[in-house]
């Protein structure tokens, strides 16, 4: 796989242009829906999540991830760097 040229990794999510965002979501094994192009599907071992960029947020839904069950919403504003982004979202509920 060729390394991602993406701006550094404490750049705000809001200065990276959305083909950047969409390569890094695929990197970390995300993929997308083809029924809601802005919702990706995540799956690792332990859980499962949708993540969605809204308009002014990127929405998680971490999918039966709470003890009784229920999914987990998160969301993060733009403004967190992808660093902060990444180490929330990618090691789980």
């Amino acid at each position: 796989m060729n390394k991602l040229s993406l701006p550094p990794a404490n750049t705000p999510l809001y200065n990276h242009p959305l083909p950047d965002i969409e390569q890094w979501l695929k990197a970390q094994g995300c993929k997308q829906d083809r029924a809601n192009l802005h919702c990706w599907q995540l799956e690792k071992a332990s859980w499962k999540a949708e993540l969605c960029l809204d308009v002014e947020e990127l929405s998680v839904r971490y999918l039966g991830a709470a003890a009784d069950g229920r999914d987990v919403q998160r969301t993060f504003k733009y403004s967190l760097s992808r660093q902060d982004v990444e180490d929330a979202i990618f090691d789980g509920p």
